[in-house]
């Protein structure tokens, strides 16, 4: 393995990246920063948490000069991430004193507006940037460095327009880098259109296979929420991200694991961007043990040293099954993924061991737990007359529904 001393990086930045921690290039960094540094436009595929924003950071680092104008542009799916990655370049770019700002929605636009004026290096997702655009309170015109982060769940959040549009506003002198966890037809035919004779990088999954375990219960949608509880209670584990797929849900679970005294929060696009900050800050500093969380945490997030993935809900999109599980059995750590299948996670499971058949998901049976009785959450609507309700709260109504029959 190459050491960073080797891609001909400035003395300045080896000294930002040794001040990291960081001593030896991951595979994905080996394999694009001297491309990047060449100045060739890079198409890299590498999983969430595998070094890809030091990769890019690096060459937006060294050709990036101060007080020139807006310079670079990083565009990304979600605000958090949006944060992360300003937060990361601004580590490595220290002494080099460049204005790296972030723009997203959910929050007031004129700081942003001010910011501008002085930034080198702007992390934008793509609505606030083409709102910023509409405003002219942003100049694309002397960008070197345009980069597309976690590029596939751009894509699959319905951003392709918008990106095509950005695209298009920027010079059509630059560099250009895609990173993605999985290449899709989508981002080759992008890279086809907006892209020069770009060089592909891969590099392999850091999760350990041997190191991962993946077992499903396959229980009634009425004790999933008895079963989830009892294996928290009694299973020794670390950090714990819970998965489902919709805000309504995660608000449901986290009030009935907060009602049995088990400490957990919930992160989802419907909590505002302060709340979601200190959210990941907290279980990123063990202050809460327990995740719940919609897709918006699959991706991009750092989050370290998660010892259990539960899936309370099994996604639509078997690729999201991936990006999930990759949270823990990495670096050499051993992790557990648990399903919990009820009748209508059936077809999304069976499309997950269709596609992934070398995936070993053992069948486990539990059946002495303690049913609870589940709140709903605050967040819930209360269902009009002849609505049917969700979760365990409404085994009554569902008994009911059966003698009507």
């Amino acid at each position: 393995m190459n050491s960073f001393e080797d891609f001909g990086l400035s003395q300045e930045l080896l000294g930002n990246i040794k001040k990291l921690g960081i001593d030896r290039p991951t595979q994905i960094q080996e394999k694009s920063i001297p491309v990047i540094i060449s100045g060739r436009d890079v198409v890299g595929e590498s999983a969430t948490g595998s070094g890809k924003t030091l990769a890019f950071g690096c060459g937006i680092i060294e050709k990036v000069i101060p007080k020139e104008g807006l310079q670079a542009l990083v565009l990304t799916p979600t605000r958090e991430l949006a944060e992360q990655v300003k937060n990361s370049i601004k580590s490595l770019s220290i002494k080099k004193n460049l204005n790296v700002i972030s723009i997203y929605g959910g929050v007031s636009i004129n700081p942003q507006i001010n910011e501008l004026t002085r930034a080198e290096v702007v992390i934008a997702t793509p609505g606030r940037l083409l709102d910023h655009h509409q405003r002219r309170t942003i100049n694309l015109s002397k960008l070197k460095i345009v980069v597309l982060d976690e590029a596939d769940r751009m894509l699959d959040m319905g951003f392709i327009k918008d990106v095509e549009q950005i695209l298009r506003l920027c010079p059509a002198k630059r560099q250009t880098l895609f990173f993605s966890a999985t290449i899709s037809p989508d981002i080759k035919r992008l890279a086809d259109k907006y892209m020069i004779q770009p060089i592909q990088v891969f590099a392999k999954n850091m999760v350990d296979p041997e190191k991962l375990k993946q077992v499903y219960y396959n229980i009634p949608k009425e004790v999933k929420l008895s079963l989830l509880i009892d294996l928290l209670q009694n299973e020794r584990s670390g950090l714990v991200m819970i998965f489902c797929n919709t805000r309504r849900t995660t608000d449901f679970v986290v009030k009935n694991l907060r009602k049995n005294e088990i400490n957990a929060t919930a992160i989802h696009g419907g909590l505002s961007q302060n709340n979601r900050t200190k959210t990941i800050s907290m279980f990123n500093d063990a202050k809460v043990n327990v995740l719940v969380c919609t897709d918006v945490a699959s991706r991009g997030l750092h989050i370290d040293n998660v010892s259990h993935i539960y899936n309370y809900e099994i996604p639509n999109d078997p690729k999201d099954y991936i990006h999930r599980i990759g949270r823990t059995a990495r670096a050499g750590e051993e992790g557990i993924v648990v399903n919990l299948l009820s009748e209508e996670d059936y077809g999304r499971f069976s499309r997950i061991r269709s596609d992934y058949s070398n995936f070993s998901i053992k069948r486990l049976e539990k059946t002495d737990f303690k049913r609870i009785f589940a709140v709903r959450a605050e967040s819930e609507e209360r269902p009009r007359f002849g609505q049917r309700r969700s979760g365990e709260s409404q085994r009554g109504r569902n008994n009911y529904s059966n003698r009507r029959r």
